[in-house]
């Protein structure tokens, strides 16, 4: 997977801090291994290459290892060591396989917290070894970054119940939280040592995030190598911005909460956003939901071409205060098309091209967060928006 190259990010996030001040960014969750069966890797070089180009720090742990933690807790523990500081190690553990025991025996080796991954390792936070763990973490006043996407029955309330068990523990629920979201904001004010991370795209879920949970409760977060470090602190800073937070409150979630948290000192707290800077704007909206079916489309291996293409014409707004901004989300789209493959493999899922869509639809639905001067935008007018009909010829072209 290639995210978006630095050429194209780093003025989108120069134009960023330019308003918000100096961001200090600490990444609360990233990957090293190379067994996981996604097909995913992640070497300690590659990983600090990455953050060094963003000019963070990171809490690492190990990919899902179907053998087992040891050697790779191990690995993760030793790049940290070489890191100068850049790298914070965590010790996964699976609680199938004497998880107490191996988190005991990594943290003495020098791991400064403990990952959990229910779907992976096919768990709930209601396992007897789970409740010994995160124990082990209260004495220690330690973080747990639980995995928290789909298809972990009661994860959320599990979480919830852990978390007022034990006070000391910090829990932070990874990927915005998207299992229970919908209700587990209502509940956050009452257990400050439960956080979200923000290792996450879609712009309904991170608006949810950023709006409804206190900044004090958000960890940036990049899931480093499925998002790259600048390419999730670009976009992420842009939706707290869009969500009303100030430049304190960006640097608290972008890592000085983290520190805190690492350090086993108490959290600091803040209070949530007032709310959008401004009403969804319904040309704006038109794009996103457009981008958003297009990246839905190569998720479920199909073809993008015909929601991109739809996509584009939205941005055909000709001219007023959103002309420079849809400008500048149709050249990310034109990209985006570019960079499809000619073929069915399953780079047109999780290549480039799909990165350039979350980067477009992530502008779009971010107005009141600056624009780079962008001198090669092209006009949002029809003419530039029209697809070029040799690649307007996907599942359902006949029909819009």
């Amino acid at each position: 997977m290639i995210d978006p190259p630095d050429r194209l990010m780093r003025p989108w996030w120069e134009a960023l801090v330019a308003e918000t001040g100096p961001l200090a960014l600490f990444d609360a969750h990233t990957h090293l291994g190379s067994n996981d069966p996604d097909g995913y890797s992640q070497t300690p070089e590659e990983l600090l290459a990455g953050l060094d180009r963003a000019g963070a720090r990171a809490v690492a742990f190990a990919m899902h290892e179907p053998d087992g933690y040891r050697a790779a807790n191990d690995a993760v523990i030793a790049a940290a060591e070489g890191s100068a500081g850049r790298l914070v190690a965590f010790c996964r553990v699976d609680p199938h396989d004497d998880a107490p025991a191996e988190a005991r025996r990594a943290l003495a080796a020098g791991a400064r917290g403990i990952k959990l991954h229910p779907r992976a390792e096919g768990f709930t936070l209601a396992e007897p070894a789970v409740r010994e763990v995160v124990a082990l973490a209260a004495e220690r006043r330690l973080a747990v970054l639980i995995h928290a996407g789909r298809g972990i029955p009661a994860l959320g309330r599990d979480a919830v119940a852990l978390a007022a068990e034990f006070p000391d523990a910090r829990l932070i629920l990874a990927h915005a939280a998207v299992s229970d979201l919908a209700w587990l904001w209502r509940v956050m004010p009452e257990h400050p040592n439960l956080f979200i991370d923000s290792s996450w795209w879609n712009p309904g879920d991170m608006m949810a995030l950023f709006e409804l949970v206190a900044p004090g409760q958000i960890l940036w977060a990049s899931d480093s190598p499925y998002t790259q470090p600048l390419t999730a602190a670009t976009l992420h800073m842009r939706f707290a911005l869009q969500a009303g937070l100030g430049p304190e409150a960006l640097r608290l979630i972008a890592g000085a909460q983290l520190e805190r948290v690492l350090s086993g000192a108490e959290p600091a707290s803040a209070p949530a956003g007032a709310g959008e800077a401004e009403p969804l704007d319904p040309l704006l909206e038109r794009i996103v939901a457009h981008l958003v079916t297009a990246v839905g489309a190569m998720v479920s291996g199909g073809d993008p071409r015909e929601q991109l293409a739809l996509a584009r014409l939205a941005c055909a707004v000709e001219e007023g205060p959103r002309a420079p901004l849809c400008g500048a989300v149709l050249e990310l789209i034109e990209l985006a098309g570019r960079a499809l493959p000619a073929d069915d493999d399953d780079e047109r899922r999780f290549g480039s091209a799909a990165r350039l869509v979350v980067f477009a639809l992530t502008v779009a639905r971010t107005p009141a967060a600056p624009l780079p001067a962008l001198p090669e935008a092209p006009a949002p007018t029809r003419e530039q928006a029209e697809p070029d009909e040799r690649a307007d010829r996907g599942p359902g072209a006949g029909h819009a």
